[in-house]
């Protein structure tokens, strides 16, 4: 290597690892969606543990995997009925006050979580209940995040903020699910619930911080008709239902954390908290090394791609014999689901209009939790009847043949480019200015 070639092959290096680490863009140049990241940061830390306990402490009370499962049909009916609520909400309010409203909510809940497990005998009913509520508060708060993100930043920085969302999750998924099964099993469920409780109030100290994001101008009053004019919109275009119907497909057929229980004592005991920490280390690695993603514009065939992988990981996790290869191919699912989640929130981010924003966050809502709140009550129906391996493997077999008959079936969506969807918001928005300037 002579001395002048030495400078250029350095400089390459850096090109290339810039290309691939994470961009952190967004947080460099964004005060306001530097509080919100950091809030919600630690605000998902506590909820991961309590995501983990809830269903830990149903299946201790009852031993059973149906019960379980039955979590996630309670879960499903606030959360549908509320979706559409709490979308309507978003594009007509303050987004920043209806967050701060839903994790005051969220909170209250936690601390009711606390008090039925330092009874002599925790009410089952009550986890149910609480479950309801707050499947039910998500859904008004998750429509409200979205629909203030893309207010912080600017349309270039969303695949970055897709990125950094997904590391939040898969950092605090990690390090969250980890431990909670230690702390339950330590120092009791009610303990657990409280830093769930704790985490909250730092989330509400950080949004009291941002400035206030109003709704858009000439919002539209929340009604009947423009929450259908919401969904009307998203069944005119074939790159929004794909990004819907993929990922339902996936989450229902396989998703199998209502098994997570059962599975880990089929491995000797094994602390639960492992597999759904798997799920997520797989995500860390697809973010921290998620530099090409902006370099992908044809969002859609990516999208698929990813949703095939998690049906064949889980596949692999079904079928495996031994506790690390199980754990190997959850992280590949993990992976498999986060770049495909890295690609979907682009689409919505990047081409829906603002005005439309909140109703369009309640439909995706509504496509990425019906799955895993149906899918784990299917999981667990099928492994009452059929045994946990059957449940899985089948589950993963559906979802794959799900994917392909989806990308066949919506051509739009396969080859769909993000650069036109970009343009196509700006004329959008465009058109629906000047049609109010001449009112």
């Amino acid at each position: 290597m002579t001395a002048s070639s030495y400078p250029q092959k350095t400089n390459r290096l850096r090109r290339i690892f810039s290309a691939m680490t994470i961009d952190a863009t967004p947080l460099k140049e964004s005060r306001d969606y530097r509080l919100l990241y950091a809030g919600q940061f630690v605000s998902a830390f506590g909820s991961a543990i309590s995501y983990v306990v809830l269903p830990w402490q149903v299946y201790r009370l009852t031993k059973s995997t149906f019960a379980v499962g039955m979590l996630g049909v309670a879960e499903f009916v606030p959360m549908f009925v509320m979706a559409f609520v709490g979308g309507a909400l978003a594009d007509y309010i303050d987004r920043r006050r209806l967050v701060l409203l839903s994790e005051s909510g969220l909170a209250l809940c936690s601390v009711t979580l606390v008090a039925n497990s330092l009874l002599a005998q925790p009410r089952i009913w009550v986890l149910f209940v609480i479950a309801a509520l707050f499947a039910a508060l998500n859904a008004v708060h998750r429509p409200a995040i979205e629909a203030l993100t893309p207010r912080l930043v600017p349309p270039e920085q969303i695949p970055a903020v897709s990125a950094l969302n997904a590391l939040r999750y898969s950092f605090n998924f990690i390090i969250g699910p980890g431990i909670a099964g230690l702390i339950a099993s330590a120092f009791g469920a009610a303990f657990a619930y409280a830093i769930d409780a704790a985490t909250y109030a730092v989330a509400v100290s950080a949004l009291l911080l941002i400035r206030s994001v109003p709704a858009p101008d000439e919002a539209d009053r929340p009604s009947l008709r423009t929450i259908i004019e919401g969904w009307k919109y998203a069944r005119r275009r074939q790159e929004l239902l794909g990004t819907y119907l993929i990922d339902l497909n996936a989450m229902f057929f396989g998703m199998p954390m209502a098994l997570f229980p059962a599975i880990a004592e089929s491995f000797g005991g094994a602390s639960v908290g492992l597999f759904y920490s798997m799920l997520a280390v797989g995500p860390l690695i697809a973010t921290l090394t998620s530099g090409w993603i902006g370099r992908v514009n044809k969002h859609g065939l990516a999208v698929t791609i990813a949703a095939a992988m998690w049906g064949l990981a889980i596949v692999g996790f079904g079928l495996a014999k031994s506790l690390w290869l199980a754990l190997f191919f959850l992280a590949l699912a993990g992976a498999a689901d986060c770049v495909s989640g890295l690609f979907r929130m682009t689409i919505w981010n990047q081409t829906i209009p603002d005005h439309l924003r909140g109703r369009l966050a309640s439909i995706e809502l509504i496509s990425y939790t019906t799955g895993p709140y149906l899918g784990n009550a299917e999981a667990g129906l099928v492994a009452s009847l059929f045994g946990l391996r059957a449940s899985v493997v089948s589950g993963g077999v559906m979802c794959v043949i799900g994917a392909v008959a989806l990308a066949l079936f919506l051509p739009g969506f396969i080859h769909y480019d993000g650069r036109e969807g970009v343009k196509r918001k700006e004329a959008e928005e465009a058109e629906r200015a000047a049609a109010q300037n001449k009112s």
